[in-house]
């Protein structure tokens, strides 16, 4: 497993002048190094992943080449040579380049931390006289004080979750730009720290996927050029974020390649690891084979007078002559798609809906994709990531509670706290995304107390369904149970239709229970907190709702 190398080490070099050391390239730990390999399944449990554990997997059975998949990212030992991972500030290593994430207006106050301080004043005039830098561009100094040769500077995107591909390809460009502005000048070798920043509110980890895989991309095309990129953490997060996610991009055996096929995200960018929209893309198609049309209406023309040239152009059957069928039509592009998608949901929205007409809400429209699933998850927890909802946590909705009889984490909701006329839903779903995340990794248990929740007014059916595709599939296989206490004749049918219409497999998991101590056989008394009324409702004897109360109070 990667260690960070101590750097008191005088090896290599002399101290700088703000005291730390110079640090060679023969003492960062070099990736291909089996001495650092990491194994996806000892994930360090103390650092789980907290923004995309699990990278969309295509299927189930994609771990094995057996299937026919073919890896993205193959194993290349050349390249893998030349990678490297550090534990510390880019500026003190001994590099050709180091790379300095900052603003529009190159200035100190937002440029990395403490590299001004280790580069000297001298660097500051150099970047006043540069005249800015655009969003995704880089621009090269001298390095002043510093061990590195240059110092490269980037400007990071800002993050939205409305304009996610946007933000990503720019945050592509940005490496991009510093491994092009390292070749041009020269260079061989480069420190990169992580561009993006907390103030920018980029995610980590999605940030980590798009560094990884434009880095690997650009090596695969210009490896000749290039000696060493060094990827720089300063946090444990970061960390460990780049020893799991180094594996799929950059495998150093078979066995990694294989298990990176399943662990990739759907989406892994183009030849250059920028984000591709195919709605996007310029379709060319080849020109027809005009050898055997062209010669006879050719002639045609010639003999016409000029005013009648134009007319005999706009006759459809002249233009027929001249145009391939095959190059007319356009089998299955993005748009005829789309159209597609457009037109079932349209007809699924005016037909005859079950489930609408029972006052269930609206259940139509087409099911979501792995992929589609994937990017809406990671839009909707990117966005909880950044909001505070801290108003929402109030109401004590949706809370954590212990560990149901054999160890699983619980989740417990009230549904008499759902109170539909003073919430807003959207951000009520981007807290339940914020509060599920760290649960569904793993099995986990919901307990639901509808205990005097039919006295308010619940969101119907639908809104469920979207919450459900919104916290993805491995909420679905992860969810053990879901026990239901005070079950009410409406909220029995209400399950049924959902299982019906919805998702049998999910719903298929609740198990009513009337009383409380039945649900105290599945989750202990100690590890749930239990609103006061639910006491009051719940039909126990006398003596143990006073030993309960009295507990709780």
């Amino acid at each position: 497993m990667y260690r960070p190398v101590a750097t008191t080490s005088t090896r290599g070099g002399l101290p700088t002048d703000n005291g730390d050391s110079v640090v060679t390239l023969d003492q960062v730990p070099r990736w291909s190094d089996a001495e650092y390999k990491f194994s996806f399944e000892n994930e360090d449990p103390g650092f789980p992943n907290l923004y995309f554990p699990d990278p969309l997997a295509s299927s189930s059975g994609a771990k094995s080449n057996g299937n026919g998949m073919v890896s993205r990212f193959p194993v290349d030992h050349e390249i893998n040579s030349k990678i490297y991972l550090w534990r510390g500030n880019p500026w003190n290593l001994e590099v050709d380049a180091v790379v300095n994430s900052t603003n529009e207006n190159l200035d100190e106050a937002h440029s990395s931390p403490g590299l001004h301080a280790a580069a000297g004043p001298g660097l500051a005039e150099e970047c006043a006289a540069l005249g800015g830098c655009r969003t995704g561009m880089a621009k090269v100094t001298n390095a002043y004080d510093l061990p590195a040769r240059r110092i490269i500077h980037t400007v990071g995107p800002k993050y939205a979750v409305k304009y996610h591909t946007a933000a990503e390809n720019a945050l592509s460009h940005c490496y991009r730009s510093c491994l092009e502005l390292l070749i041009e000048n020269g260079l061989q070798s480069i420190a990169m720290g992580c561009i993006y920043t907390e103030a920018k509110n980029y995610p980590r980890e999605p940030a980590a996927h798009v560094a990884i895989r434009t880095v690997r991309r650009f090596l695969e095309k210009q490896q000749d050029k290039i000696t060493a990129v060094v990827f720089c953490t300063t946090t444990t997060t970061d960390t460990e974020i780049y020893k799991r996610l180094l594996p799929l991009y950059f495998p150093r055996d078979e066995h990694e390649e294989e298990v990176a096929i399943s662990k990739l995200p759907a989406d892994v960018g183009d030849e250059n690891g920028e984000t591709v929209i195919d709605e996007r893309k310029i379709r060319i198609r080849p020109l027809p084979d005009l050898k055997k049309t062209v010669s006879k209406p050719l002639q045609a023309s010639m003999d016409l007078p000029v005013s009648d040239v134009g007319l005999a152009r706009r006759n459809s059957s002249y233009l027929d002559s001249y145009l391939d069928p095959a190059f007319m039509s356009l089998i299955k592009d993005p748009d005829e798609r789309r159209k597609e998608q457009w037109e079932k949901t349209a007809q699924a929205q005016s037909g005859w809906n079950c489930a609408k007409m029972l006052g269930y809400g609206d259940l139509g429209g087409p099911p979501l994709s792995a992929a589609e699933e994937y990017s809406l998850h990671s839009r909707y927890l990117a966005k909880a990531n950044s909001a505070n909802l801290s108003e929402i946590a109030e109401m004590k909705i949706v809370y954590r509670g212990g560990v149901d009889s054999e160890g699983r984490p619980v989740m417990v909701v009230v549904g008499a706290h759902f109170l539909l006329r003073c919430l807003d839903l959207e951000r009520f779903v981007l807290y339940v995304v914020k509060e599920f995340e760290p649960l569904i990794q793993k099995p986990y248990t919901i307990v639901y107390l509808h205990s005097a929740a039919s006295l308010q007014m619940q969101p119907d059916l639908g809104w469920m369904r979207r919450v459900q595709q919104i916290l993805g599939r491995k909420h679905q296989r992860n969810l053990h149970a879901i026990y239901v206490l005070h079950p009410t004749f409406g909220l029995k049918a209400a399950i049924l239709a959902m299982q019906l219409f919805v998702d049998s497999l999910v719903w298929k998991k609740v198990v009513y229970v009337d009383r409380l101590l039945q649900l105290f056989r599945y989750v202990p008394r100690e590890q749930l907190t239990i609103p006061d009324f639910v006491f009051q409702l719940s039909p126990l004897c006398f003596s143990s709702t006073i030993l309960l109360y009295s507990q709780f109070v």
